[in-house]
């Protein structure tokens, strides 16, 4: 475990987020550091904590699941960014999420930490049949209990980030496939604008109390609509969206890597988003309209990393 240093001097704003490098946190430590503030990055590998230390950030890398662990890197925060870190290998992957939740809460409670914002998900209203979202329920319900702390959940769409995923896929078949029926509308968000609005939260609180925030770009979109989209930038207007067998597709994540229980999943969440489960809820309640749309996306992330493979 890498040391944590000294918390910063009485008086003085510091900020920790959990996630090392990943997308959203690596964009929200590099915003607040630009900005002059003192930020820890909390996670599992030194090694990829890094480029933020380089750039300024204080790391602590350990065990996410140990809570004494994470108190202490939470120790002396003015705020504090939550996500659970989703370990697609694990045998099961709800279990995991439990584990992680419940250490991420009692270190909050153990550091006294009085501000929280939490990445959550479009669907997390619900407490079943939505695959992963359900873990991330049960951790917001967890949070919640926690007396005398400022909790805002973050409830972004599906993000704009996971097309790339499918890079791999249209150069081997020359297809766009997914588990996720053709037509069915999703909210959809860029990763780089979550991390403005986290950013913005830890440093001045839009509110106090437990709250949600929903996070989207101006428009929904259908797999097939993404599809053309993204197939339009790399200059294949032609491209076609195939939704899966979901058996095939189990059997792919596995070969890959993932568990069992993780396919299943997120065949769940798959199914939840294609039958209309979560239809009306992606606007209910508080709801941010992100500038970011697919084409941008498309257009300044996709392609060059289509390019570049």
């Amino acid at each position: 475990m890498a040391p944590i240093a000294t918390s910063p001097m009485k008086g003085t704003a510091m900020y920790v987020l959990l996630g090392s490098n990943g997308n959203i946190t690596s964009k929200a430590a590099a915003l607040l550091l630009a900005q002059g503030t003192a930020v820890r990055v909390v996670g599992r590998n030194a090694g990829s904590l890094a480029s933020l230390k380089a750039a300024g950030a204080d790391i602590a890398a350990g065990d996410i699941g140990d809570a004494g662990f994470l108190a202490r890197a939470f120790a002396g925060a003015t705020a504090v960014y939550t996500m659970i870190p989703t370990d697609y290998a694990a045998g099961d992957l709800l279990a995991e999420q439990d584990r992680l939740g419940d250490a991420i809460t009692r270190a909050i409670a153990a550091a006294e930490v009085k501000r929280v914002v939490n990445l959550s998900s479009v669907g997390a209203h619900v407490s079943s049949g939505t695959g992963p979202i359900a873990g991330l329920h049960r951790q917001e319900q967890r949070l919640n209990q926690l007396a005398g702390v400022n909790v805002l959940h973050v409830r972004p769409g599906y993000f704009f980030e996971n097309h790339l995923a499918a890079i791999e896929m249209i150069r081997s078949i020359g297809a766009y496939a997914d588990m996720t029926a053709p037509d069915s509308p999703l909210p959809m968000v860029a990763t780089a604008d979550i991390a403005q609005v986290i950013a913005r939260e830890l440093r001045t609180p839009s509110g106090k109390g437990k709250r949600v925030l929903h996070l989207r770009a101006p428009s929904l979109y259908t797999m097939k609509e993404a599809t053309a989209l993204l197939g339009k930038a790399i200059g294949r207007p032609d491209l076609a969206y195939v939704q899966s067998d979901p058996e095939q597709a189990k059997a792919a994540l596995m070969q890959q890597g993932f568990s069992a229980s993780a396919a299943a999943q997120l065949e769940e969440m798959s199914a939840a988003f294609s039958l209309g489960r979560l239809d009306g809820e992606y606007d209910k309640g508080p709801t941010e309209i992100t500038p970011t749309t697919l084409a941008d996306f498309a257009a300044g992330v996709f392609r060059p990393a289509f390019e570049a493979t």
